[in-house]
């Protein structure tokens, strides 16, 4: 039987933005559509980094809720927000083709030269970006950073931060980008960073083959694989992980990562195989990254957060 589709979204204009674009594909196949709005809770708290607020899905909560109690039908996810467990009846239905994965630093003062003084100040309210950058350059400042894209812009404008990272995906799909950036080509990104996900009560048989028809195969098999890293390294640790896998010539190559809180370790892995050996790759890797040291990484990371 035929049905509007109500479609979850948090109320930021990046989050609209993805509904809105599931919603016209929706529409394109011919199905009725209404979007509903909500507030997450990490949109409410924003004088506290993300990893002291403790809460798994903190973006994706709410909606989750929603979902669960009949308030919407599916609900949209920028994919590195979502928890690699989902709650129980809550499935994947659609993973959108994947936009760029990169992150961009963004200049507060017009400047876009990447010869940072010693004195330099970024900003970020991510473990993984702050862990990366100090890598790089231990002697720089990190400050936290919280909000959304909106307002993290104003905020680097308004300060006397050299600047800070964003994902250049976020900033290219509201046509924030601004010119005075680079991109961070060395630094490895958040698992499934560039990805719209759709997910869909398991017992919604019409809006999962609804969504079903909008699911791009490599970028689901891609960020499936770079999940599965994440989820055997963190076991439910909120740590600083990178993750990229991309698919060519019938190949998946992949970069993975896990750096200490102050940047100073830093544990990697490359590796490549055929897609018909996709299974547990992200889990394989996750595990020679555990066994060569990374275990007792992560166990000094949990005593520190």
């Amino acid at each position: 039987m035929a049905k509007t589709i109500r479609i979850g979204t948090r109320d930021s204009e990046l989050a609209l933005w993805q509904a809105h674009t599931v919603q016209r594909k929706l529409e394109a196949l011919g199905y009725d559509t209404e979007l509903i709005s909500v507030k997450s809770t990490g949109d409410l708290i924003l004088d506290k980094p993300l990893y002291e607020l403790g809460i798994t899905g903190i973006f994706t909560k709410t909606l989750d809720v929603a979902m669960i109690n009949g308030t919407v039908d599916i609900a949209v996810h920028s994919m590195k927000d979502v928890p690699t467990k989902l709650p129980q009846g809550i499935i994947q239905a659609a993973v959108l083709e994947r936009a760029a994965s990169e992150d961009i630093f963004v200049f507060r003062d017009g400047k876009n030269a990447d010869d940072f003084s010693a004195k330099t100040t970024i900003a970020t309210g991510s473990l993984r970006r702050k862990a990366q950058w100090l890598n790089r350059y231990p002697n720089h400042q990190v400050v936290d950073l919280r909000g959304n894209v909106n307002t993290r812009l104003q905020k680097v404008a308004d300060s006397d931060w050299t600047g800070a990272i964003f994902a250049k995906a976020g900033l290219e799909r509201i046509n924030l980008k601004p010119e005075n950036h680079i991109v961070l080509d060395w630094m490895i990104p958040a698992p499934a960073q560039g990805a719209m996900v759709i997910v869909a009560m398991e017992n919604d048989t019409y809006s999962r083959e609804a969504c079903e028809q909008l699911n791009h195969a490599d970028s689901a098999l891609a960020t499936y694989v770079e999940r599965e890293f994440l989820s055997t390294l963190e076991g439910g640790c909120t740590a600083p992980i990178g993750a990229y896998a991309e698919i060519k010539e019938n190949r998946i190559y992949f970069k993975g990562a896990l750096f200490s809180l102050d940047g100073s370790e830093k544990m990697e892995i490359e590796e490549s195989v055929p897609v018909s050996e996709c299974r547990n790759f992200g889990t394989l890797c996750a595990l020679k990254i555990l066994e060569g040291g990374g275990r007792a990484l992560m166990e000094a990371i949990k005593k520190e957060l």
